[in-house]
């Protein structure tokens, strides 16, 4: 074990007597249930698979001492908690207390519609703050959560105040996304921020040989945290006191952490041979410890600073509000179960006859696991009294902003991307429809100018808490001006993508939290989105409703090279749930389909957005929009639906369906088709995933019925023809059209790791450009 810190002068006894009594008959009640809970899963309810149901009795055992401090003695209504995921029981048990849950409730523990096997935010029927289960994410959310809160605030009042709490196993820090939000420049003022490491030093596999507790001690200070080590509870450090005590916790400092935990394995006398190890220092030992009965001798090695409730109580009070904070508590895995200290307890399953010994020890009935307190003793009261204090007031959820359908922008002409079209139509909504854009928020990691949102960062401002000043204003070179202030709608991260998505996700659950829906937006790079869809994904399974913008996109990056071309994202909304996707191939699309996803956020049946956008200069002449206002219409239906028709032959043979940056290659491989005396239909896909809900829907799969109509107007069967797909990403994202009339289909894309070069090379290359589209057609016609 790792040397101590000031910390552990920390002091018990803050708390009266009597209180620290009923934590304590709470915090065996807690241990109980949290393992009843698990237990009853696995060994009672009926289980027809015979499959093990899985829990982890022995990482909730370590967090039992922890969250009972926390709840009944410290939490506030406006505090959050982001509980670790194996702990879930553990929440269940404190919620069940609190009156939360029904006795029914705990027997359904990774049933289906019961208990989830981690925390989740809408899956659980109980209060749950943060839905954690991917390592480290849920340990960063409420980093985010606490920027999501003041923002809200700051713009719309009513979100109070509350600190933000993170319990965390001390595994989740080998996560990189942690770090990355240490470092983050936002996060070093987060007063309210607070992580509490449940230091047990145990992996799934194996006790962790080093768990160089003073590093961390340094990278979290270095990062401007306050740190508070709680290593030793109270008995040991009385002990420390005596004669002998401080070559005994010289021996435990020194002592490996494989070491100290076969320790906790040994009974009275094994210990009083084993703890005093040797040299000068083991006679001082012997001595000391000899003066303790077994009991005494055997609580005290397990009384470590986070099992001891008066020595949490003061690093609660110890608190510094004007800094993030983390407690280091150290702690036994399995902590009062007959498993702890156990290198292989991480998913082991106390045994009937060790439930009963349990349940004897800690004063429950294993016949009747699931009783409360009596309202009339202490603990009952506390529970009552905690109950009371932590009910949050109902919040009325209020509707999002209405974002109009279309901007009534004429059909741009000239030559423009689908990435300038996005900063075009931001600025354009905060003219024409101020109500929805005084509701959306921009995120970047520091790529704000080269995704063009120059001219809406310039328009909305840069979130601050604080005003700062700009020291370019007055600089006539400047272009991007960078106006920090707390009214800003533009909050800028460092480079890391996977903080940006955190903030996106917890932005995008204000409607629910607070009940003020944002509109938030969040821009990276395209290649770079799969490196943050994992915690976007979890975003969006915790509720969160945001718009994710990848952009630039594709092998028409070419100048950047292989490693910055983007080829599996077209597919992406496909394959995730809550999740809408665009591909827009013209500006007035974009803006089409930016409008939709927009309103589709901050409502319960809402839903996130992944729009992929190009920097690839385009006719915009190509679009044909419609002059005829019910035609226009009727194309914008179509768009935000997933395709239209932007070529009709009047004898088809063959029809081209492009989507993005490869419809201008559709187009000219269709004209020059012409010229061969094969007519082409030519289709603009925008949505590649609504296509596929359509198909499915038309099934009687999915929940799109409504959308089956688009099929109808853009694949009629009366012009049904084999079929050319094409799209600067990976062909699979189309190669489902050729079953919506089963027709033949040859799908065009890109399969490699691109390469730098002129985008006529590269597109040839890949076999996008319209060389390849017209020999594919042929070999389809001829």
């Amino acid at each position: 074990m790792s040397p101590s810190t000031p910390a552990d002068a920390h002091e018990a006894g803050r708390a009266g007597k009597d209180v620290l009594t009923a934590l304590e008959a709470i915090e065996r009640r807690v241990l109980w249930l949290s393992t009843a809970i698990i237990d009853h899963a696995n060994r009672v309810r009926p289980n027809r698979s015979g499959l093990k149901v899985g829990g982890h009795q022995a990482s909730s055992a370590s967090m039992a001492s922890i969250m009972t401090a926390l709840w009944f003695h410290q939490l506030a209504a406006e505090d959050r908690v982001s509980v670790k995921p194996h702990a879930s029981p553990v929440l269940h048990a404190i919620n069940y207390l609190l009156g939360e849950l029904d006795e029914e409730q705990l027997t359904t523990l990774r049933a289906f519609g019961g208990l989830q096997s981690y925390p989740s935010r809408t899956k659980d029927p109980d209060p749950v703050d943060y839905s954690t289960g991917s390592v480290g994410i849920g340990t960063t959310a409420p980093l985010w959560g606490a920027i999501a809160r003041r923002y809200v605030d700051g713009h719309f009042g009513g979100a109070g105040t509350g600190r933000q709490y993170s319990l965390l196993g001390d595994a989740e820090l080998d996560e990189g996304a942690v770090w990355e939000a240490l470092r983050d420049p936002m996060v070093q003022n987060l007063g309210e921020a607070v992580w509490i490491v449940d230091l047990n030093r145990q992996s799934l596999d194996r006790v962790i040989p080093g768990i160089a507790a003073d590093t961390l001690q340094g990278m979290f200070a270095a990062a401007g945290w306050q740190v508070l080590t709680l290593k030793y509870g109270s008995l040991l450090r009385e002990l420390f006191t005596r004669p002998g005590g401080e070559a005994l916790r010289t021996r435990i400092d020194a002592m490996g952490n494989p070491e100290y935990q076969r320790l906790l394995r040994c009974t009275a006398a094994e210990l009083r041979e084993r703890l005093p190890g040797a040299g000068s220092t083991a006679g001082p030992i012997a001595e000391l410890i000899s003066s303790l009965d077994d009991a005494s001798l055997l609580a005290a090695l397990r009384n470590l600073g986070g099992h001891d409730l008066g020595a949490l109580l003061d690093a609660f009070t110890a608190i510094d509000d004007t800094r993030p904070t983390v407690i280091l508590a150290y702690t036994v895995k399995g902590h009062g179960l007959p498993t702890e200290g156990h290198p292989q307890n991480h998913s082991s399953l106390l045994t009937a006859d060790q439930m009963a010994a349990l349940a004897q020890r800690l004063g429950t009935d294993l016949e009747s696991p699931w009783s409360r307190f009596d309202e009339d003793s202490q603990a009952g009261a506390l529970c009552a009294a905690t109950a009371d204090r932590l009910r949050r007031p109902a919040r009325a959820l209020q509707a999002p902003p209405e974002v109009p359908a279309d901007l009534g922008r004429p059909a741009p002409t000239g030559t423009g991307t689908t990435q300038q079209a996005l900063g075009r139509a931001l600025l354009d909504l905060t003219r024409r429809a101020p109500r929805a854009a005084e509701r959306i928020v921009t995120v970047s990691p520091d790529v704000s100018s080269t995704t063009n949102l120059g001219g809406w960062l310039n328009k909305a401002g840069v979130w601050s808490p604080t005003e700062r000043a700009d020291w370019f204003a007055d600089d006539a070179e400047t272009i991007l001006h960078w106006r920090e202030r707390p009214t800003g709608r533009h909050l800028e991260l460092g480079i890391a993508e996977t903080n940006l998505v955190g903030l996106l996700g917890e932005l995008g659950t204000t409607w629910d939290r607070w009940g003020q829906p944002l509109l938030p937006i969040g821009v990276i790079y395209d290649p770079f989105v799969n490196r943050a869809l994992e915690p976007w994904s979890f975003g969006i399974y915790a509720g969160g409703q945001s718009i994710l913008v990848g952009t630039p996109s594709g092998v028409t990056l070419a100048p950047e090279g292989g490693a910055h071309q983007s080829i599996t994202t077209p597919s992406l909304a496909i394959e995730q749930p809550g999740c809408l996707g665009y591909e827009p191939a013209f500006a007035l699309d974009t803006e089409w389909c930016l409008l939709a996803a927009l309103g589709n956020l901050g409502r319960p049946e809402g839903s996130s957005a992944y729009v992929r956008l190009s920097t690839r200069p385009v006719d915009q002449s190509l679009a044909a929009v419609p002059d005829d206002s019910v035609a226009r219409e009727r194309r914008r239906r179509q768009v935000t639906a997933g395709a239209y028709r932007l070529r009709q032959h009047s004898a088809p043979v063959v029809t081209l369906a492009a989507m993005g940056a490869a419809v201008p290659d559709a187009l000219a491989a269709a004209d020059r088709l012409a010229a061969l005396g094969h007519g082409a239909d030519v289709v603009c896909v925008t949505s590649p995933d609504l296509l596929f809900r359509a198909c499915q829907a038309r099934r009687g799969q999915g929940r799109e019925r409504d959308q089956q109509w688009v099929l109808d107007q853009v694949f009629p069967a009366e012009r049904a023809t084999p079929m050319v797909t094409v799209l600067d990403g990976h062909p699979h994202t189309l190669a489902f059209l050729g079953t919506v009339r089963n027709t033949p289909v040859t799908t065009l894309g890109v399969t490699r790791f691109g390469q730098s070069g002129s985008l006529e090379d590269v597109h040839s290359h890949h076999g996008i450009d319209a060389d390849s589209i017209v020999s594919a057609a042929l070999d389809l016609v001829d």
